[in-house]
């Protein structure tokens, strides 16, 4: 069960139903349904469900009210028309005591809302969920299902003798003068109460002065009767005749009186109209006003942002610069320090070839190789004929009888030639090495290393013959 509160969001808002079981706490999800909180605070401020019953109820599933009828037909929304459902994600019928929004249809939401007695999987999706019942006043909601009903109506109804609202989180709600309080007009038939609400209807005003005239007139042409007048048809003819008469002096009163009061509704309405048209002038004003303001404060604070953010663009590159001159300074102060006539001449033989390196680089790298091996092959060829001369001219010496006077014999790379020694070539040659001294390569598709094994081969197969 903590699972299922864990993935519930926070809730915003408050409210407290004072009931005939107790009070009830409800708590609000605004953030997630604002358009179906914001109608149950307005109501719950202007009195709209006090007074009003608890109509139906289903055992462990629904208890439902919030219709000022009590017949579970009428109430409409502060918005004038049904609106929109809210479903969220996050908000499931999947536990007891939670507060949702009553429709016939779709998107056909007023002011009628159900608390859940028990998980309710079936209505996911069809009906928003704008609220819950906090703390321990989930007990005394629970107490609706133990009503006694019929057909889903209880015989018994509970009822929500007043709201206050504890936190409002919609702070420009401003609740309407509700002149005309719902009336309950209680009908009594078969243990059943049914109530007449005319507020929430467009004529609501006039069919209440009708019936009132209604009821006046039928009051004064009702007489109780006796047994004496029952007994005597004299009487009863009689009393029939003053009935008529009083009932067509009733009807002309009530035409004389219809016209001045319709001309006084229209009166009143107009003004009512007028004076309802100014005060949303007026929040529309006020909220065009302030959001004018808002907008702009925005955008100066958006422009001084982009200011901030481009001068510290700039104070960062002048840093950058400043410490970039400042090391460039301190290098040269160093060099002037550790400069010495030769490192002078060194920088200016370095300067006088530092072009002869650019030009070099401009032109083709390997044709300048290729040109130099040349070069290098020439002067070996040359340096071998020199040396072969040398030898020549020795050998013809020692055959005359004439040596010429040594000269210091100076070897280079051109004339050096590269002799192994004779022991070295016995190292690699001689047999009588030791095996840890020498290196044995072995080449199995040598003819001599197959017919060792070959050999090896049969000898393991013999042996095993012969076990």
């Amino acid at each position: 069960m903590s699972n299922i509160y864990i993935q519930e969001p926070p809730t915003d808002g408050k409210v407290v139903l004072k009931t005939t079981i107790g009070d009830i706490e409800i708590e609000l999800w605004s953030k997630e349904a604002p358009k179906a909180c914001r109608n149950f605070v307005q109501l719950c401020m202007e009195g709209y469900y006090d007074k009003t019953i608890f109509h139906r109820v289903v055992k462990d599933f629904i208890a439902q009210g919030g219709d000022p009828t009590g017949t579970g037909h009428g109430g409409e929304s502060i918005y004038g028309e049904p609106f929109k459902d809210e479903v969220h994600s996050r908000l499931r019928f999947n536990r007891r005591g939670l507060v949702a929004m009553a429709n016939s249809q779709k998107n056909d939401n007023g002011s009628q809302f159900f608390f859940t007695l028990g998980p309710c999987y079936e209505l996911q999706g069809k009906h928003t969920i704008f609220g819950k019942v906090g703390g321990q006043t989930i007990y005394n909601m629970i107490r609706l299902n133990e009503s006694e009903c019929d057909d889903e109506q209880p015989l018994r109804p509970e009822k929500i003798i007043s709201t206050k609202v504890v936190y409002n989180p919609f702070d420009d709600i401003v609740p309407r003068n509700r002149i005309a309080e719902p009336v309950q007009a209680v009908e009594e038939k078969s243990g059943k109460k049914g109530v007449k609400n005319f507020g929430l209807l467009s004529f609501g005003e006039e069919a209440e002065e009708e019936e009132e005239e209604l009821e006046s007139v039928s009051k004064d042409l009702k007489v109780k009767k006796s047994a004496h007048d029952i007994g005597d048809p004299l009487l009863v003819s009689k009393k029939a005749i003053v009935e008529e008469e009083m009932a067509k002096t009733a009807k002309e009163l009530s035409q004389e009186k219809e016209k001045p009061k319709e001309e006084n509704k229209k009166c009143v309405n107009i003004d009512d109209i007028k004076s309802k048209l100014k005060k949303k002038d007026e929040k529309v004003e006020k909220h065009s006003i302030q959001s004018s303001e808002i907008n702009e404060k925005e955008q100066k604070k958006k422009v001084t942002q982009e200011e901030i953010k481009k001068l510290e663009k700039e104070l960062l590159e002048k840093k950058k610069k400043s410490a970039e001159e400042k090391n460039v300074k301190q290098e040269q102060l160093k060099e002037k320090e550790t400069e010495t006539e030769v490192f002078k001449q060194y920088k200016e033989d370095v300067r006088k070839y530092e072009h002869l390196k650019k030009k070099k680089l401009k032109s083709g790298k390997e044709d300048k190789t290729i040109e130099l091996l040349k070069a290098f092959k020439e002067r070996m060829f040359k340096a071998k004929q020199e040396n072969k001369d040398s030898e020549n001219e020795e050998l013809n010496g020692e055959e005359s009888g004439y040596k010429e006077p040594e000269k210091a014999e100076v070897e280079t790379i051109l004339t050096h030639r590269l002799d192994v020694d004779e022991e070295i070539k016995r190292k690699v040659i001689d047999a009588n090495i030791a095996d840890h001294e020498r290196y044995d390569i072995y080449d199995p598709r040598n003819p001599l290393n197959k017919r060792k094994r070959d050999e090896s081969i049969e000898l393991i197969k013999q042996k095993k013959k012969n076990k």
